[in-house]
């Protein structure tokens, strides 16, 4: 089983996505866990004060680096004796890719720090495994990526989908995945290559090789 614990302040933004599909599923076959971890639960004032006025002035407030790591110990301590890694999503971080989801099943449990507002106290990055973006663009907050994550990691999971589901997926071979098409065979004058009709395999897995190659080559960051 896989472990997911997501430190978050915005619990709720969570449920509409890990409630249905591949996600549900998983978690109905015990594959995988999902915590929610709230820092706003270790706050120690009587506001719940989880956030300050940056160091320096600037705009925006940034999250208390004394809140996250009180969450971070305590997403560990609900799991104790795992092989766990701790991840921030953050802009600054190792950008996301297929290879590195692949490496992160190896872990019994990953704690994903989703920042929100300005941003994070840098002393953060001290007491994490690795910091992680999903692109080079800006965010609300680091709920989207978790989800990301989540939803790509699982995937990924002996006995969540068949291996041959997974096997022909974009990146899985460090390519992209060929066209596929469905009925109807027209549609405004846009046919289904005859290729894929003709029931001749060897000749239907040439075609669909050649073009994961084209489509691959357009994208050289792949």
């Amino acid at each position: 089983m896989m472990i997911f614990s997501i430190i978050t302040l915005f619990p709720e933004i969570f449920a509409p996505i890990l409630n249905h599909s591949i996600l549900k599923h998983a978690q109905a076959k015990k594959l995988t866990e999902i915590r929610i971890v709230n820092p706003r639960d270790f706050a120690t004032d009587k506001y719940k004060t989880v956030d300050d006025h940056p160091f320096g002035g600037g705009v925006g407030m940034i999250l208390k680096v004394d809140i996250l790591t009180a969450a971070i110990k305590a997403a560990k301590q609900a799991k104790p004796g795992l092989r766990t890694w701790t991840i921030l999503l953050d802009p600054k971080g190792q950008t996301y890719t297929q290879a590195l989801a692949r490496s992160l099943i190896t872990y019994d449990h990953l704690i994903l720090v989703s920042g929100h507002y300005e941003g994070v106290d840098f002393r953060i990055t001290k007491f994490v495994d690795q910091t992680i973006s999903i692109g080079n663009y800006i965010l609300t907050g680091g709920e989207i990526p978790a989800l990301v994550m989540v939803d790509s990691i699982t995937r990924l999971l002996p006995g969540v989908l068949k291996p041959e589901a997974t096997n022909q997926e974009s990146f899985t071979k460090d390519s992209l995945e060929a066209p596929q098409y469905t009925r109807p065979r027209s549609f405004r004058n846009l046919d289904v290559p005859q290729i894929l009709l003709s029931g001749d395999h060897k000749k239907i897995q040439a075609w669909q090789k050649t073009q994961s190659s084209r489509l691959t080559r357009r994208k050289p960051q792949v």
